[in-house]
């Protein structure tokens, strides 16, 4: 593997790594600044809605919104299988989100278990997430956290 190449495999693994850690950390200046390109291409459908083209600000707030009421929020990422063609790279990788909340009556935490099909390009401040899209395998737990 030459040089750059395992530059931009480290950078593109880092950039998925600071999109988990600063949505757990709620984060939203750093998502917006440092992980999304402006607008991304978001799909979660195997979770419910609609795959759209959406700016990552609405990204940003429709997760701030989502994490109200919740204690805690963890994801666990990795086993990336990065693909570079120019200035383009596919993400390939696991993750798992914990979700806990103590007030919860049916058990007080639930668990998210998936893959990620990221999509970055090279920007000139490094490489920027452009897609995300969700591969829900099951979730564990008390899915509503009621």
């Amino acid at each position: 593997m030459a040089n750059q190449e395992f530059a931009d495999k480290m950078e593109l693994a880092e950039v998925s790594n600071k999109l988990f850690m600063y949505v757990d950390a709620q984060q939203w200046e750093k998502v917006l600044n440092e992980v999304f390109t402006e607008t991304v291409w978001f799909d979660m459908t195997s979770a419910g809605g609609e795959a759209k083209k959406l700016f990552a600000k609405e990204i940003c707030e429709a997760w701030r919104q989502g994490f109200i009421g919740l204690d805690a929020v963890h994801h666990q990422a990795g086993h990336y299988l990065i693909t570079i063609n120019g200035n383009d790279a596919d993400i390939y990788g696991y993750a798992m989100a914990a979700h806990y909340k103590k007030a919860a009556l049916k058990g007080n935490s639930r668990m998210f278990v998936g893959s990620y099909d990221l999509k970055a390009i090279r920007t000139d401040k490094g490489w920027r997430l452009s897609q995300f899209k969700y591969n829900l395998k099951y979730i564990d737990g008390n899915a509503s956290l009621e």
